[in-house]
């Protein structure tokens, strides 16, 4: 298989490991998931010339912005497992460890820090936020349980196919 495939699958698989993770946190100890609309909701205002928001959920909703923000959060995930093998080698698509990809996990989390949520209003890691601290332990947790998913998936993808 291609290892653009696998990365797809790699960085797909990561990305449900993550929403999954979202799911048991929520059931578990009453913490909301993220909600991806409003990620499609600050960047369906991007081509309009609005590139930060001081509240992005009081910001005015945009045709599609759900789908917008779903197809991101998976089409992110795909390009920070692409991550993996760039800097590692495509030897770790067939054989893979976990430091890697919990390494690529915690290192992405700098995007939602000083790009996502300045830009949608919640401050450069979440700094305007009720409780930071907070906010700043789940945003780590969410990109650990990526970077955890990159690995099981990986493994996965090596038990089924020949990569």
């Amino acid at each position: 298989m291609p290892a653009w495939i696998c990365t797809v699958l790699i960085g797909i698989g990561a990305t449900l490991a993550m929403d999954a993770w979202g799911v048991l946190r929520r059931r578990l100890f009453g913490v909301p998931a993220p909600d991806y609309a409003l990620v499609g909701r600050w960047l369906g205002h991007m081509p309009r010339g609005r590139f930060r928001h001081d509240a992005i959920a009081r910001s005015r909703a945009v045709r599609g912005e759900r789908m917008l923000g779903w197809s991101m959060h998976y089409l992110t995930g795909v390009l920070f497992a692409a991550l993996v093998p760039l800097v590692w080698g495509l030897a770790w698509l067939r054989h893979p460890t976990p430091g890697p990809a919990l390494l690529v996990g915690v290192v992405t989390v700098a995007a939602p820090f000083l790009l996502m949520q300045p830009g949608m209003g919640a401050g450069i890691a979440a700094s305007r936020t009720p409780r930071p601290a907070i906010a700043r332990v789940h945003s780590l947790l969410n990109h650990l349980a990526f970077g955890a998913g990159l690995y099981l998936s990986a493994l996965l993808l090596q038990a089924f196919s020949s990569v």
